[in-house]
């Protein structure tokens, strides 16, 4: 890893985990990060208690000033940013959009440490997407941010292989290591006028966008695969969901971790419930799903092998999108 201590200074932008990886990277090594950029508290949880971003909460811990603009239009919030005069603005993650007025601040340029082999998966949820889409083999890449959506010059790039059995929480994770890594690999480049800058192939470029709360819903006549790639994709951050449909009536379930199997049956149905096991196994278009976890309407995370042996599940139950 190359390191070359410097005074020069950094505003870092970030918000999730993911983002944190990048920042503790640079502090660890000494960089002269003056101050951090985050997005707002949100409420969160059945109390909607206010949760700080991640971000924020380590850079308190490290006495770094934090700041959560609504807005990056802002004339005052450019004004305070130009204020500070930063060498290098660095962005892991931050999700806002940064008017060309701040791209123009820093010497060194807004450098982006975007989690995708670009120019493919540009956007706001790449790591989700890469899983939803079934990718077995994904990257960070490191590019000069432009007016455009990840659309600026490479600079560097890391790959990583993508498990069948791994949930986008765990990819972020893996992501924010070798993103780090990556990271502090470039930085000393950038500063000293060595690092090359490539153009992205527009014809290559795909997108990423937001995922949706529609999105969200199980049709289970779509393949099993696709389902469980899904489902994957968005947890731990977000959680799929159907509805239970039994003689007990009509509830809530949503769908936490789950296998690709073989089977046969009305899509939806539940052909068979195994607590010994931990194995319910519901019928969909093409092949099966294997539900291992769950989590039901106003409970917490269970095996579905809890669930069965409270006979709130059985052979023959209806689990449906609407």
């Amino acid at each position: 890893m190359k390191l070359k201590m410097t005074d020069k200074k950094i505003i870092f932008f970030g918000t999730p985990e993911f983002a944190v990886s990048i920042l503790d990277g640079l502090v660890t090594h000494n960089y002269n990060v003056i101050s951090v950029y985050t997005q707002t508290d949100k409420p969160k949880g059945r109390g909607n208690k206010m949760q700080s971003p991640p971000v924020k909460e380590y850079a308190e811990a490290h006495n770094i000033p934090v700041f959560q603009p609504r807005t990056l239009r802002d004339e005052t919030v450019i004004e305070e940013i130009r204020a500070a005069a930063p060498d290098m603005i660095v962005v892991a993650a931050y999700g806002k959009i940064f008017p060309e007025s701040l791209l123009q601040i820093p010497r060194y340029g807004c450098i982006n440490v975007h989690g995708s082999l670009l120019p493919a998966y540009r956007g706001a949820a790449p790591v989700q997407r890469c899983i939803i889409n079934g990718e077995v083999k994904t990257g960070v890449t490191i590019m000069r941010m432009d007016v455009g959506c990840d659309t600026g010059d490479m600079i560097a790039k890391t790959e990583t292989e993508v498990p069948d059995d791994m949930n986008c929480g765990q990819l972020f994770e893996v992501m924010g290591q070798i993103g780090s890594d990556l990271w502090l690999d470039t930085i000393p480049d950038i500063f000293d006028g060595t690092a090359k800058y490539e153009k992205q192939d527009e014809d290559k470029a795909t997108y990423s966008p937001k995922i949706e709360k529609s999105e969200l819903m199980l049709d289970f006549n779509r393949p099993a695969k696709q389902l469980h790639d899904l489902i994957r994709g968005v947890y731990p951050l977000l959680v799929c969901g159907c509805y239970q449909n039994s003689q007990k009536g009509r509830k809530g379930l949503r769908i936490a971790k789950t296998e690709v199997c073989e089977g046969e049956g009305e899509p939806g149905t539940v052909i068979a419930a195994d607590a010994k096991n931990n194995s319910l196994i519901v019928a969909c278009g093409e092949g099966a799903l294997d539900v291992k976890e769950l989590i039901p309407e106003g409970k917490q995370k269970m095996k579905s092998a809890d669930y069965i042996r409270g006979r709130q599940i059985s052979e023959g139950d209806i689990l449906s999108k609407e």
